[in-house]
């Protein structure tokens, strides 16, 4: 029997991490403070190392950082993020603005609750304004969680937390190291996974969204990753009239989010 649609804003209600640093700060310089700032349980959106730097405190911060999936970013010396008056050490760490959750254990809670679970895996959208617009439909549509690459998508910042209206503070976000292992996780833990693309045979509505489901929805301008699209249980289009090729991914995001709703509560 279809279960109602049922939405709780407080389902996975992020828990914020106090900052290290003021509000308007949004970087933080030298190994010792982002060792510090990791171990006190904040969530970086990424650290920026300078090429060329090698010391051994430094490698035990990066091994740190790849454990945690925290996307590294190598840049020249002659970079001007670094300014002189920070005792920088040749690596700087942009601090995220929210809290990142663990798909494996979000699916679980989702289910534990009666749930059907909903999820939204962004295969490397990289305009933050899609994506703050992709997570405003999504929060306000009940779905339970976003998943995202940790290197080749935006990165979550006050532009897209803004555009979102607020809703990346309320929706889990998850962020993979291996999207395909990630794709295989859902699959095995029973969800449909349906891969939104023009190269799809089926039409969205055409497909059964009342039972677990995840869709996912391809790059700007390259659409999903073969590799993701191999491990999709059906490849499914958006109808569109003669003469249009396409749909802007957050629009496509929001009818794709909606079709779902429109099914679960028929």
């Amino acid at each position: 029997m279809q279960q109602p649609y049922k939405k709780n804003n407080d389902r996975f209600k992020p828990q914020r991490k106090p900052s290290l640093q003021p509000k308007e700060q949004h970087a933080i310089y030298g190994i010792h403070a982002i060792m510090e700032a990791i171990s006190a349980g904040q969530d970086l959106n990424k650290i920026i190392v300078q090429k060329g730097e090698a010391s051994t405190l430094l490698q035990q911060l990066l091994k740190q950082a790849r454990d945690l999936n925290i996307p590294l970013q190598y840049v020249p010396k002659e970079s001007n993020l670094f300014p002189a008056s920070k005792n920088h050490q040749g690596v700087l760490a942009h601090i995220s603005p929210i809290s990142y959750h663990k798909l494996e254990n979000i699916i679980p809670q989702i289910f534990e609750k009666g749930e059907v679970p909903f999820v939204l895996v962004l295969d490397r959208i990289t305009d933050v304004r899609n994506f703050g617009a992709i997570a405003r439909s999504a929060y306000c549509a009940g779905v339970h969680a976003l998943v995202i690459p940790d290197s080749g998508s935006a990165q979550i910042t006050d532009d897209a937390i803004k555009t979102s209206a607020g809703a990346l503070h309320h929706i889990p976000v998850c962020r993979e190291k291996n999207m395909k292992t990630t794709m295989e996780l859902l699959n095995q833990s029973g969800l449909v996974t349906v891969g939104c693309s023009e190269k799809g045979k089926q039409l969205l509505h055409q497909l059964d969204l009342t039972v677990p489901v995840a869709i996912i929805m391809g790059n700007e301008e390259t659409g999903i990753a073969e590799d993701i699209i191999k491990r999709c249980t059906h490849l499914a289009k958006i109808p569109l009239e003669l003469g249009v090729q396409s749909l802007n991914v957050s629009v496509a995001a929001g009818i794709a989010a909606y079709e779902t709703i429109r099914q679960r509560i028929a």
